[in-house]
């Protein structure tokens, strides 16, 4: 066995290393571990005097987190953030639920508001797009009510709308030469209406017989 004469913060610091040398750890597990290792970090005024380079730059608590994690000062920030969630969407990131950009712009909100965001994608399953966090934390504290979270929510979100891509090669022997990008828009959706009505009169035939 080793043994190292540590005090509390230095234990701290060295737990923490071992631990988020872990492939498996979680969002969470990192987050509560980063912000141990920052606390004790700060406590710690000698690690603040460390340099950077050779000019003698010094590290904030921050920089020398992040030059000892190898995440960056922005994504140790990011992690951070994290733990100022409540439990359920803090869970939402652990299991893939919740991308980490939104979950750090809720992590803002209070905790009232982010029960109530909790509450709503319970009823809808539907879980905020990262602009749509930004719009809830931009928006004053008195005004972010249930009923404004869920009318955000409830926006059409460009990555869950229907994208359909037709290969030319497989439509162009169908529209006529002559079309232009314009024309040959308009013959697909005239022949699509028109095939919609011809297998509406079929299943309504179906139905009579």
């Amino acid at each position: 066995a080793v043994i190292t004469d540590l005090n509390d913060d230095e234990a701290i610091i060295m737990m923490v290393d071992s631990n988020c040398q872990r492939s498996n750890i979680l969002p969470s597990e990192k987050a509560f571990s980063y912000k141990m290792k920052l606390d004790a970090i700060k406590r710690q005024g000698k690690r603040t005097d460390l340099t950077l380079s050779q000019v003698g730059k010094k590290l904030n608590a921050y920089e020398e987190l992040a030059r000892s994690s190898g995440d960056s000062r922005n994504q140790v920030h990011r992690y951070i953030r994290l733990t100022y969630l409540v439990p359920e969407l803090l869970e939402f990131v652990d299991n893939g639920r919740m991308k980490m950009q939104p979950a750090v712009e809720l992590s803002y909100l209070d905790e009232e508001a982010q029960r109530d965001i909790v509450d709503i994608i319970d009823e809808t399953d539907v879980f905020p797009s990262f602009s749509q966090t930004v719009r809830m934390r931009k928006t004053d504290k008195g005004e972010l009510t249930y009923e404004k979270i869920s009318e955000i929510l409830s926006e059409d979100k460009p990555n869950q709308r229907p994208t359909y891509r037709i290969s030319a090669e497989k439509i162009s022997q169908l529209i006529p030469r002559e079309y232009n990008d314009r024309q040959a828009e308009e013959y697909i959706i005239k022949a699509l209406e028109c095939y919609r009505k011809t297998l509406n009169r079929k299943m309504k035939k179906d139905k009579i017989a």
